[in-house]
């Protein structure tokens, strides 16, 4: 298994966490403390090389938020390897644009809980 929390990420993870988009900020607030449905969130974590948005280790769960950076050939691409690499080790990732967050945030929640055990 691949090796998580990286010694070598841990300031990246924290430049992060203390400065998350408003998107993350404003589902962090649904996650933290096991608000939804009991389970226990981490944000900005690292999983091999990757930091990821959030994750649940008992549902072995990656969710990721993508703004305007992400809607690119680019960046699509480098988000689908990044994906494919995780799913590789055994995760599930779940990605939503940020303004689905804002948008829709009962549909975002319920796409979430529908990954549950």
């Amino acid at each position: 298994m691949k090796r998580h929390d990286d010694p070598n990420l841990r300031p990246y993870r924290k430049e992060l966490r203390q400065n998350l988009t408003p998107a993350e900020a404003y589902l962090w607030k649904q996650l933290q403390n096991k608000k939804l449905e009991g389970r226990k969130f981490r944000r900005q974590h690292s999983i091999d090389r990757y930091i990821v948005d959030f994750y649940c280790a008992s549902e072995r769960l990656i969710i990721e938020l993508d703004g305007e950076v992400h809607m690119n050939p680019t960046a699509e691409e480098k988000d689908l390897k990044r994906t494919k690499n995780l799913e590789g080790l055994g995760f599930t990732v779940i990605r939503f644009e940020n303004k689905m967050v804002f948008e829709n945030l009962r549909s975002v929640l319920q796409e979430i809980r529908s990954h549950f055990k």
